[in-house]
């Protein structure tokens, strides 16, 4: 075998032993979780398979009708039906996908909007820095669900203007982390080294600056996901977020709300709204605990036994 070869397939070696080591820390740091983070991470799977698999989870369809509202649990319908006739179970599977998916899209792109023009202004530290920072401010200013609702008010309440609305006043907070956790790295030896080699900004960002900040970020993800998450169900559930017919949890309390007036007659029916309430709340602690897990493991301190 030549010695080209020899490389190649050492290398090949290399990597896959790299992967098999990885695999293997991670299996031990799934193995030494706490309870709550484990627990945290059995709600969050249970959640993603019901959002992903929810037309064949579901029994009816989110928007089927049927000739009796207000049905009691049990029989064909698990949990009842709705003011109009709508399967209860049904819908709050596929809310599952409808509030989760909207509310990880709107994380996903406010921490695209909000790192990216962090670290470019952690790195230029110039009047663009001074510009976006200021820009920032001026919008952190204003109360984020009041500013929200007047923004749907004007473009519309549909799930487009929802994700982009959410994502941009929420992208001022992923701003302020990364450029402040980001300044602690743009004045190292090596990024002033990839700059005096010429390596354009992006380069420096991705390679260089992004992989030694990625713990508070991965932490700051969870954190905000939480807070998009309530806040779509808060804005849903005051009637300018995801629209009906579309399931989605926040609404689903809204429209039941009335049922818990009625709880002398009827407990179980009583108990409809506080369903999918229970499934925000449960998702949402079920994130925290699995940040709080990884927000100590990556700060390197350790149990004392």
């Amino acid at each position: 075998m030549s010695d080209p070869e020899t490389y190649s397939a050492a290398g090949e070696v290399g990597q896959v032993r790299l992967r098999r080591t990885r695999m293997q820390r991670i299996w031990i740091d799934l193995k030494n979780a706490p309870p709550t983070a484990l627990f945290g991470m059995t709600v969050i799977v249970i959640y993603a398979f019901t959002g992903i698999f929810a037309p064949w989870l579901a029994p009816h369809g989110q928007a089927e009708i049927f000739s009796q509202p207000y049905a009691p649990w049990g029989g064909e319908f698990l949990l009842g039906t709705d003011q109009i006739g709508r399967d209860i179970f049904s819908r709050l599977i596929y809310g599952a996908r409808n509030t989760i998916g909207i509310a990880l899209a709107t994380t996903l792109i406010s921490f695209v909007i909000g790192g990216g023009f962090g670290l470019m202004a952690a790195i230029t530290q110039n009047w663009i820095d001074q510009v976006l920072s200021r820009f920032v401010d001026v919008l952190m200013a204003i109360p984020s669900l009041i500013f929200a609702l007047m923004l749907l008010s004007i473009f519309g309440s549909n799930a487009w203007s929802l994700i982009f609305i959410i994502a941009v006043l929420d992208s001022t907070r992923v701003f302020r982390l990364t450029r402040a956790v980001s300044l602690n790295v743009v004045v190292m030896d090596y990024v002033e080294a990839a700059k005096l080699r010429g390596e354009k900004l992006g380069w420096i960002m991705r390679r260089e600056i992004l992989p030694n900040i990625l713990p508070p970020l991965v932490a700051e993800f969870g954190l905000r996901f939480s807070f998009v998450f309530l806040s779509i169900a808060a804005l849903s559930f005051l009637g300018v977020g995801i629209q009906p017919p579309t399931a989605d949890w926040g609404s689903m309390v809204r429209e039941n709300a009335s049922l818990i007036q009625f709880a002398k007659y009827d407990l179980k029916g009583a108990m409809t709204p506080l369903v999918p309430a229970a499934a925000i709340a449960l998702l949402t602690i079920a994130v925290n605990f699995v940040v709080d897990w990884f927000l100590h493991k990556t700060s390197g301190l350790k149990d004392e036994h």
